[in-house]
């Protein structure tokens, strides 16, 4: 059964959004510590605890920085820290309020959200620096792979926003480590998650402006809104002030992305939240959800896929029908039909699931001669079904089992009866007849 993440983006997407919501769903909380550790970055240490949102209880996971020693923890939450290899592991009070004016750097591709002002001077990194940190992972390739597109997203955005290269793209030291830890946190503990599918909802964003080291700029900030164009991600503007999607989190959104609509039918097996730093009217969360698609029900949902053809020939049509019943259509067939000046021509009809329309329509467009298809969604009744194997005396046949109500129908398969006809001599009602007594 598929196991599908679905990410639900009311109150925006950052970094430590994700990872915080992805832990609290069930994600090893070892494993990422573990790996994290492998990448042998220092000057960090996280935080792992709750909090309350608008009254719901949601994880707090944190990257803090060590220069931000003068912050003191005023809430009431049980935060675990864990620190980075070469620092004393002695207790750390931290703010986890977050109130304060942050200085955003977006067009350093920082992550945003739980970013400090600093005097201290950095260094750089570029995109080949971030991928040497990445090669240090210990963890699968899919997992570093994972992690270098979502950096990769975020600075292509980058560098169409700033008119400059990917090279010539740099990550700011203190917010590389943010989105180093974030990217790759969120790389870990999805492939922990064993998912399948990853849906992702449309993204709250707010309105106004942020102030980044060369002056005032809008929200959605520009390399938010460009890796929104560019991937296709929906934004959905709200009346909240501020920025509610980060750089890093659109680049999570885009990067995991494999799905844009629920399944019709699905069933909730976990929920998790993951608390963002800043207070709105709604609750400042992200909730993922590990779903399973029920299997196919009476009403589930098709598509028709509809071409008028007038030039191709009949071995032509004949190898577009069984190409597309060979990758995965529900049903094609032929309509006779006049068209313009009375020419006689077919209908190609083709039913099939939404997912399969791309691939449904590259067979039309190759195997035909057709330059244009109609769809549109359909609803259909299914009966259950299943196969059944029967021995005869003639050899094995399968039959197809229909259930309805309390009433079962038996339909020899159409190969099977072909091969025992053959083999016995005897014709095809006969052997027909024959196997549905079987039954």
């Amino acid at each position: 059964m598929k196991k599908i993440l679905y990410l639900e983006c009311n109150s925006g997407i950052s970094g430590d959004m994700t990872v915080g919501a992805l832990l609290d769903l069930g994600a090893n909380k070892e494993v990422l510590v573990k790996a994290l550790e492998s990448l042998n970055l220092t000057g960090y240490h996280l935080h792992f605890g709750r909090t309350k949102k608008c009254g719901l209880d949601a994880y707090d996971f944190d990257v803090h920085l060590e220069a931000e020693h003068d912050h003191s923890h005023e809430d009431n939450h049980n935060h675990e820290h864990v620190h980075s290899q070469d620092q004393d592991h002695s207790h750390h009070e931290h703010d986890h309020s977050h109130d304060h004016d942050h200085s955003h750097e977006h067009d350093l591709s920082h992550e945003h959200d739980h970013s400090h002002e600093h005097d201290h001077s950095h260094e750089h990194r570029n995109i080949g620096d971030i991928y040497k940190i990445i090669d240090c992972l210990a963890a699968d390739e899919r997992v570093k792979a994972m992690a270098r597109r979502m950096f990769d997203i975020v600075a292509e955005a980058e560098s169409k926003a700033h008119g400059i290269s990917l090279e010539e793209v740099h990550f700011h030291e203190v917010g590389a480590i943010d989105s180093i830890i974030d990217i790759i946190g969120v790389a870990v503990c999805v492939d922990n998650l064993g998912v399948d599918e990853i849906i992702v909802s449309p993204l709250a964003e707010g309105f106004g402006s942020v102030r980044c080291q060369h002056g005032v700029i809008p929200v959605p900030v520009p390399a938010t809104a460009n890796i929104a164009s560019a991937y296709g991600l929906k934004l959905r503007l709200t009346d909240n002030e501020g920025e509610m999607v980060t750089p890093t989190g659109a680049a999570i959104a885009a990067a995991l992305k494999t799905e844009d609509k629920m399944p019709s039918f699905c069933q909730i097996l976990k929920t998790g939240m993951g608390a963002g730093k800043k207070e709105f009217k709604q609750a400042n969360v992200l909730r993922a959800m590990i779903l399973t698609e029920e299997e196919e029900v009476a009403g589930d949902e098709m598509w028709v896929l509809e071409s008028n053809i007038d030039d191709s020939s009949g071995e032509a049509l004949g190898l577009a029908m069984e190409s597309l019943l060979d990758a995965g259509a529900a049903d094609v067939w032929y309509t006779p039909i006049f068209m313009k000046k009375n020419r006689p021509a077919y209908m190609l009809s083709v039913i099939c699931k939404k997912n399969q329309i791309e691939s449904m329509e590259e067979i039309l467009f190759i195997q035909t001669t057709t330059i244009g298809i109609r769809r549109y969604p359909v609803n259909r009744t299914v009966l259950p079904r299943e196969k059944r194997t029967v021995m005869t005396q003639w050899g094995e046949a399968e039959i197809k089992v229909c259930k309805y109500k309390d009433r079962e129908f038996y339909y020899p398969e159409y190969e099977s009866v072909k091969t025992l006809c053959r083999k016995s001599g005897l014709d095809y009602q006969t052997i027909y007849r024959n196997l549905q007594r079987e039954e």
